[in-house]
């Protein structure tokens, strides 16, 4: 068992940074690869980036460059590193264990033009 509960969203201007945390509930030196997601209304969940146990990352086209997912395992902390935000991320924010139903609660990520 492992809970997850992210923070750190907010309403921030076009162009501006935020930075998102994820804290879990057991050792993340006990937890593999890790991963954010993000839902936008009326739109499917996305996956936005992951990173494994070792800090291999990926991230899907529309951030790269811009976001950058990292992990604190003596933390126990996910933390995703937004600039250069734009009106298109806008969306719920959710910490995962991927391949399990290990989710967060979500933070809500606003982007003003």
């Amino acid at each position: 068992q492992v809970q997850l509960v992210e923070s750190g969203g907010g309403l921030v201007q076009a162009g501006g940074s935020l930075r998102l945390s994820c804290a879990a509930s057991r050792s993340m030196f006990t937890i593999g690869a890790m991963a954010w997601y993000r839902q936008a209304p009326g739109r499917a969940r996305e996956l936005v980036a992951t990173i494994t146990q070792r800090g291999d990352t990926t991230y899907v086209d529309s951030v790269k460059g811009r976001f950058t997912i990292s992990r604190d395992n003596a933390k126990n902390t996910l933390y995703l590193q937004m600039n250069s935000l734009k009106p298109e991320d806008t969306a719920m924010y959710y910490c995962t264990i991927p391949a399990t139903t290990y989710w967060g609660q979500g933070t809500q990520v606003t982007v003003s033009s």
